[in-house]
């Protein structure tokens, strides 16, 4: 590692300069020099150095001058000043316009060796940030939600909207169409991004439990509790929260959550002192939560809470044009060496399907036929048996009887069947399934009551 990284020293002192050139040379850097600071710039103009070691007065350029040099070119060298006057004002004034560090002549050599391991270091740490900021712009930028359907262009400019502003946000929608990547998206291109994303999953932790993990508890609050532990409001401190399926949150809980969003404060579990709070709320569900508080199981004042702005996430039955982008978008994350392209079979296939579980179930498939296809042209051959099911019911044609039959108890079997299949995908909420059927809600609810569903 040290072999790659150079170093420049900056010193109109000859000796000083040589011996700082041995001393690191050895410790495996390479070493330039310059006498001053006009030198210095010089050497800048075709040089990149990972660390600047420069003396504060010197002839001609002093090293303050240097320092402003390098910050006016934008470079992410790191710079440590060097002065042998008592006085340390210049120095702490070079810390102020941007300087890592500064030593005192004379110093030690294991003085300097630890100053210079330590800058190096941080500058390491803050290129690896960047690297991983810019990793995450791209995961989780406003591109990676795919799609050119109008509905999917609708929410982008409104997602847009959302991220450049500090409300809560409630995502809804059905499982598999993205809830999560779309909260990310929100927090990653909003004015909280370099604050931390958390995630609860409110179904998957114990009741028993809940009240801890989001809120902490101290030492002793209960049995187990051997340490004080900060709780996800805590973790997500100047950064968003990300309730998933939040209309699971047992009804205290709700009633606990509340409180925190009208507050702004929390208090851990076993605690006597309430802690300000800095987090931006984002929910998921994949229930109508209206019809949860209809039920009673919703608390109707937290809804209004979370729910200030409201981001309905399409099924993709809903935008089939979707499918091509999405399919290639996989295979170029999935397998990457590989040029693979799709049958016309297989295209009309996915084309054709109903999509229960949406984008994941898509994604599932596609990997699914990457594994066990090894050509370069993805077949129906590897799609999984729903498919050869789904296929045959949508090619089922219809004989009529040689003695006729009964027209209107015939159409009314079919929409019986209809009806019960909404129902079924939609968990029997009734709402979701006059949206999925195109009608609307009083009509699913007349046709209901006179087929008895």
């Amino acid at each position: 590692m040290k072999g790659k990284q150079r170093i420049l020293v900056v010193d109109d002192e000859q000796s000083m300069r040589e011996f700082l050139a041995i001393m690191l040379s050895r410790e495996g850097y390479r070493v330039e020099s310059a006498s001053d600071g006009e030198r210095a710039c010089e050497l800048l103009d075709t040089n990149v150095y990972d660390l600047i070691l420069s003396d504060i007065r010197m002839p001609n350029l002093d090293g303050l001058s240097l320092l402003a040099r390098v910050k006016e070119q934008g470079t992410d060298t790191t710079v440590i000043m060097m002065t042998a006057f008592s006085t340390t004002e210049q120095a702490v004034e070079a810390m102020k316009q941007g300087a890592f560090d500064y030593l005192t002549k004379p110093f030690k050599n294991d003085e300097i060796r630890l100053v210079i391991r330590n800058a190096l270091q941080h500058r390491h740490l803050r290129k690896e940030n960047t690297r991983l900021r810019q990793v995450l712009d791209r995961r989780y930028g406003f591109d990676q939600l795919i799609g050119k359907s109008s509905v999917m262009t609708q929410l982008y400019r409104l997602i847009e909207k959302v991220a450049a502003s500090a409300v809560n946000v409630l995502i809804t929608g059905e499982s598999g169409t993205g809830k999560e990547l779309v909260a990310r998206s929100i927090h990653f291109n909003s004015s909280r991004r370099e604050g931390a994303f958390v995630a609860v999953n409110c179904g998957a932790i114990p009741e028993n439990l809940l009240e801890s993990e989001l809120f902490g508890h101290e030492k002793g609050a209960f049995t187990g509790a051997v340490n004080t532990k900060p709780g996800l409001f805590e973790t997500a401190e100047g950064g968003t929260l990300f309730f998933d399926e939040v209309g699971e949150l047992p009804q205290p809980m709700q009633v606990k959550l509340l409180r925190a969003l009208q507050e702004k404060q929390i208090r851990r579990v076993g605690g006597t002192f309430d802690i300000d709070t800095d987090v931006r709320i984002v929910a998921a569900t994949n229930i109508t939560l209206e019809e949860a508080v209809n039920r009673g199981e919703f608390r109707n004042d937290l809804y209004y809470r979370l729910n200030v702005i409201h981001l309905q996430l399409p099924a993709l039955r809903e935008r089939i044009e979707d499918i091509p982008l999405l399919v290639q978008s996989f295979c170029e994350k999935l397998a990457p060496q590989r040029h693979v392209t799709l049958s016309t079979e297989l295209m009309q296939n996915l084309l054709d399907y109903s999509w229960p579980g949406n984008v994941r179930e898509l994604e599932n498939v596609i990997e699914r036929c990457l594994i066990l296809e090894e050509g370069d042209v993805l077949t129906v051959s590897g799609l999984p048996p729903q498919f050869g099911e789904s296929f045959s019911r949508r090619h089922l044609t219809f004989q009529l009887p040689e003695d006729g039959l009964n027209l209107e108890s015939y159409m009314e079997s079919i929409e019986r069947e209809i009806l019960q299949q909404a129902l079924d995908r939609c968990q029997g909420v009734r709402k979701r399934a006059a949206e999925l059927l195109q009608v609307s809600f009083r009509s699913l609810r007349y046709r209901l009551d006179k087929l008895g569903l």
